[in-house]
């Protein structure tokens, strides 16, 4: 029922009462980690223009912790009236397994047959996250794709990039989509987001990234092996069935050069040393249009051999920019 009320509600904005060079449809991009769930508690309590919807990617690979925030904060938005819209383009651990699936990529760490180390494209973020929230965000202003979205309609896209991070705030790549930062416009860091959640009863957002997210940093992959015993058993069972290469790639007949592994050190993630502190500042979590992840642990562990220069592209590979954009109007 929100979903309708909010397409119908941006159709009619778009169709007759958005003024020239007004958005006809004020959406936040909802991440689940801490600036944008503290962009939508600024907007439930009125202290920032209300949103029409904010739209949460799933990627089917959550931490339940993000799961059970994702309700929490469904209620408190319910209260005045904006929907928490869930879109999904699959479940992303299932569909890396899936020898059929052809757009399911994550950044595997690579040891290759040479010695040296790479790691593959990320396409993840592209496609599991951005992809089906502008899919949505079309839908809401009322031109799905195919149909082409006219000049001058748009939706304003609220984004939770806080000051230390200004550098990641970037402008909109389509037409149709207005990027604003309203933390930056407050001048709030992270840590300004974290004392006014905790003041309003939640100090325990999680950071928001996939379960198998090769970025994590030991603090987090000992948090899932520490806590969630399940989620770190099919953890070590998605790692062994990587190991050389994604079931699509085999069954295409292209043989993979090396082997691949979620945890940076090139090692099994049940032999990887968790309890080296080496590594243990973890990113801020995976935002679908700042993805902190890798960010702040892009070199392997001092005691490792460091990398050479990325090795080519391998079986798994894609290019940077391969998947390109269906449809999208810039």
């Amino acid at each position: 029922m929100a979903t309708t009320h909010a397409q119908k509600r941006a159709a009619t904005e778009t169709h007759h009462d958005s003024p020239r060079g007004k958005p006809a449809l004020r959406v936040l991009s909802l991440g689940a980690g801490v600036q944008s769930s503290t962009l939508l508690l600024l907007a439930v309590e009125g202290a920032i223009p209300r949103f029409d919807a904010a739209i949460f990617a799933d990627t089917g690979w959550e931490p339940r912790e993000v799961y059970a925030h994702l309700d929490r904060m469904e209620q408190t938005a319910a209260r005045v009236g904006i929907p928490i819209l869930r879109v999904s383009t699959g479940n992303l651990r299932t569909d890396l397994l899936n020898p059929t699936r052809p757009s399911a990529y994550l950044p595997l760490f690579v040891r290759n047959p040479d010695g040296t180390r790479g790691l593959l494209a990320r396409q993840c973020t592209h496609n599991y996250k951005i992809r089906p929230i502008k899919a949505k965000i079309r839908e809401l202003l009322g031109y799905p794709h195919p149909r082409r979205v006219p000049p001058g309609v748009f939706a304003e896209q609220a984004i939770g990039i806080s000051l230390e991070e200004i550098h990641r705030a970037k402008d909109a790549d389509v037409r149709y989509l207005r990027n604003v930062f309203p933390l930056l416009n407050l001048g709030w860091t992270r840590a300004d987001c974290h004392a006014v959640l905790t003041a309003k009863g939640w100090p325990d957002v999680p950071k928001s990234a996939c379960l198998g997210c090769p970025f994590h940093g030991n603090t987090a992959w000992r948090r899932i092996r520490d806590t969630d015993p399940d989620a770190w058993a099919e953890l070590l069972d998605f790692d062994a069935a990587i190991r050389h290469g994604l079931p699509r790639t085999r069954a295409m007949g292209r043989p993979p050069r090396g082997t691949f592994y979620l945890h940076r050190s090139c090692r099994p993630l049940a032999q990887a040393s968790l309890d080296d502190d080496t590594h243990t500042a973890d990113p801020d979590g995976c935002s679908p249009w700042s993805c902190r992840n890798g960010s702040a642990e892009q070199s392997p562990p001092a005691t490792e051999p460091a990398p050479a220069t990325p090795a080519p592209a391998q079986a798994d590979q894609v290019r940077p920019g391969a998947a390109r954009r269906e449809g999208e109007t810039r």
